[in-house]
């Protein structure tokens, strides 16, 4: 599954000469991130970490992860629709996490309500890794699906041709031109857009939702672009903002600042960090408006872990998913070993089997934004901690997938450029338009791939672990 850089990787000095290239060639595309000691400001800033050479993924694995993806989407949108579902299936965790019983309280207290929302609209990421187990032979297995804040699609846009640059640099013109376009910014934008233009007030704009530190606001400016070429107006708010600010008038119509919202993108929201007793007073506001939220908290709760590993148990996803048997059988077959922690025989049995050979597994806590997950003796200590605690029903257990490490630089602001050991891991996009009950656009919306030195177990680009990366397919 090799690319056909090894001769590259051998020459230092083609290696020096491609990183000055590569460097500039990024911050020329603005593949571009704010500085840590200087997060919110745009006068200092850096290229988004990369890698020098783009990485081998094998072809069959990378069309079919884009072929399920609209299946994800439906599966996505069919469990926000499923309250019993979602109360059967998250009733153990609720009990313990805290963070996700304030999340389903509010879901239910819309419910009861009645929705005023008629116009739903998802942007998701499914990631995966190249998993080659016994026989050697790589197979798609599904890490996660990303509901809420699934980042990179704007930077990820721009990536293709920093790579391209540098493979003609390194006398691989042929191969520069096999990289695949991809633009999840324009794909993202054009479902914010159909949502918006659903909501029905051309007056109305787009509110994105944003962290008060935001290092990643390139990526976000992206699709924002985008909008603004659509003649869509975009603003910017925190939950403070919608705290002090926010209003609903008596067809609970969301105003900001005298100016009616149509959709909330939230590209914060999904971690417990973000919220205080204000935080979730504004959130509870938003969820109960007529805007269109990006994600609605029942599809921020179709994102957790634990409904992950519900889906996994025979016959769920056929009850999810009527009359689709295909779908079902694409879906499943990305499916990684899932096991439940719940309090009982079967639960003790698994934490018993992962405390014995913890390097076999993945623990993983209720929660979004990379390096959460734990692994080998950190693994079987937590788990010998709280075996026989409800505690433990707010994690469920996985597969350690067991990727083909290549070679590659990963290239880093301040950092001696050094060859690594690594793994990367495929992201597909996904973006649906559901009005009432017609599905009105169900797409995949671009790719991201990103790729980690192997002795990292855990973390994604934001956590300052992964880098961006381009595919090129074998």
């Amino acid at each position: 599954m090799a690319a056909p850089w090894e001769d590259v990787l051998r020459n230092e000095a083609a290696v020096q000469e491609a990183a000055r290239v590569a460097v500039d060639a990024a911050l020329l595309a603005g593949v571009l991130m704010r500085t840590e000691g200087q997060p919110n400001a745009s006068d200092v800033v850096n290229y988004a970490p990369f890698t020098l050479l783009p990485s081998a993924v094998p072809s069959a694995l990378f069309e079919q992860a884009y072929a399920v993806q609209q299946d994800f989407n439906l599966l996505v949108d069919a469990i926000s629709q499923n309250k019993e579902f979602l109360e059967h299936t998250l009733a153990s965790t609720i009990k313990v996490d805290d963070f996700t019983a304030r999340l389903f309280r509010i879901h239910v207290q819309i419910l009861e309500e009645g929705l005023a929302q008629s116009v739903f609209l998802g942007i998701n990421r499914s990631d995966y890794m190249f998993d080659c187990g016994v026989d050697g032979t790589p197979a798609l297995k599904q890490i996660e699906i990303n509901t809420i804040a699934a980042s990179f699609g704007g930077l990820t846009s721009r990536t293709a041709a920093v790579h391209g640059q540098v493979l003609k640099v390194l006398g691989k013109s042929e191969e520069a031109t096999r990289l695949l376009p991809n633009n999840p910014a324009k794909g993202l934008a054009v479902g914010i857009a159909k949502a918006w233009e659903l909501y029905g007030s051309p007056s109305a704009v787009v509110m994105f939702l944003v962290e008060e530190v935001q290092r990643n606001i390139f990526d976000q400016r992206c699709v924002e672009n985008e909008l603004w070429n659509r003649n869509i107006r975009v603003i910017r708010k925190q939950f403070r903002d919608v705290f002090e600010k926010g209003s609903l008038d008596d067809a609970r119509r969301l105003y900001m600042d005298g100016q009616e919202v149509a959709v909330v993108y939230y590209r914060e929201g999904y971690v417990p960090k973000n919220y205080n007793q204000k935080n979730w007073e504004a959130r509870l506001l938003l969820e109960r408006s007529r805007a269109v939220k990006c994600p609605d908290i029942a599809t921020q709760l179709a994102g957790t872990k634990k409904v992950q590993q519900e889906l996994s148990r025979p016959g769920t996803l056929e009850r999810l998913l009527p009359g689709r048997p295909e779908a079902v059988a694409r879906i499943r077959a990305t499916f990684a070993g899932l096991y439940s922690l719940d309090m009982g025989e079967e639960g003790d049995k698994i934490a018993a089997m992962a405390i014995a050979d913890p390097d076999r597994f993945v623990l993983k806590p209720q929660r979004e934004g990379g390096g959460n997950n734990l692994y080998g003796e950190e693994l079987r200590q937590v788990l010998e901690k709280i075996r026989g605690s409800p505690e433990r029903t707010s994690y469920i257990l996985m597969d350690k997938i067991k990727p083909q490490p290549a070679m590659n630089y990963l290239l880093r602001a301040h950092s001696p450029l050094q060859v690594s050991e690594c793994i990367s891991e495929l992201g597909i996009f996904g973006v649906y338009v559901r009005r009432g009950k017609e599905m009105v656009m169900n797409e995949a919306a671009g790719h991201l791939l990103r790729t980690k030195a192997t002795k990292h177990a855990d973390g994604g680009v934001a956590a300052g672990v992964a880098v961006l990366d381009t595919p090129f397919l074998v």
